[in-house]
């Protein structure tokens, strides 16, 4: 951004921190994404008067995508100060409900696998973490 008081100033001015004026035209700041977003992205930032490009992807690629946007919102989760938890839990879950949706995996279903695996191995309220074992390494 350029200022006003710098005597090597160029023709573009700042006009915000996204935008700079050109001339009578306004110019804004691009910002590359590239990754799987929300149905109703695309409608908010035309709300907001911004311009973007997506594009829809194909079968192979749309599940690509999911699988890293749960390890996005993973990630997110992880790093998210507790008054974001809910936030970023109903974020995973939602790409989660999407993979399954993707795969015709009932949610239900997934449900009741859980429940199995609880029953089977156990959940994790007595917070163990295993340091070391012999044998076969477990998946």
């Amino acid at each position: 951004m350029t200022e006003q008081s710098n005597p090597d100033q160029t023709s573009a001015e700042a006009v915000d921190d996204n935008a700079i004026e050109e001339g009578h035209q306004i110019m804004y700041k691009k910002y590359y994404h590239k990754k799987l977003i929300r149905d109703g992205i695309v409608e908010i930032i035309e709300a907001k008067g911004g311009d973007f490009e997506a594009k829809t992807l194909s079968d192979k690629n749309f599940i690509q995508e999911l699988k890293l946007k749960l390890v996005e919102e993973s990630k997110e989760l992880l790093s998210a100060p507790s008054n974001r938890l809910l936030n970023e839990l109903a974020d995973v879950l939602e790409v989660l409900k999407s993979i399954a949706s993707y795969y015709h995996i009932p949610f239900g279903e997934i449900g009741k696998y859980q429940k199995k695996k609880r029953i089977d191995r156990g959940g994790f309220k007595k917070k163990l973490y295993l340091v070391w074992s012999t044998g076969k390494k477990d998946k």
